[in-house]
């Protein structure tokens, strides 16, 4: 019977949350993992398939499925969770949207809605959207807990204008 191959650790070094990071990490090892082992539990384990949207983390400004991600491409990249939302002790605009609009329920997809939503104002530069641009726009982060409205309601309060 033939022994499992292990593939040796590849060294990255990325910025997470603004923070400089240098690991050795497998070459197998998602996105998701390496961010909740280094602490970061707000990135959340949904289907692993890329469905759900719970581990939205941004890359590069670039909202990705953490769970699809691989670790290894994270090198000389900028990672942001939605720990790195924060402006010292302030919430930022998008997290205290949420908070007004009541756009949080149980919490486990907020993260990843938050880390879309984040993506989604910047790509557009804050211009107005319609509720159909936010909901396309969001469409790759599931909610059980929510008709989606009040989320809709939280980035429209973020948009300029």
């Amino acid at each position: 019977m033939m022994q499992p191959q292990t593939c040796p650790a590849v060294e990255i070094q990325c910025e997470i949350n603004g923070k400089p990071y240098s690991y050795a990490v497998s070459p197998t090892m998602s996105l998701l993992y390496f961010l909740r082992g280094q602490g970061l539990i707000s990135v959340k384990e949904g289907c692993s398939v890329g469905e759900c949207g719970a581990c939205t983390v941004r890359v590069d400004g670039v909202a990705i499925d953490s769970c699809l991600y691989l670790a290894v491409w994270a090198d000389g990249k900028s990672i942001r969770t939605v720990e790195g939302e924060r402006k010292g002790n302030e919430l930022s605009d998008v997290q205290q949207a949420f908070i007004d609009e009541g756009a949080v329920q149980c919490g486990f997809c907020t993260p990843g809605l938050v880390m879309a939503s984040a993506a989604l104002l910047d790509k557009t530069d804050r211009r107005p959207l319609t509720d159909a641009e936010i909901r396309r726009g969001l469409s790759g982060n599931l909610c059980r807990c929510t008709g989606y409205q009040n989320v809709v309601r939280a980035v429209k309060k973020c948009c300029k204008g």
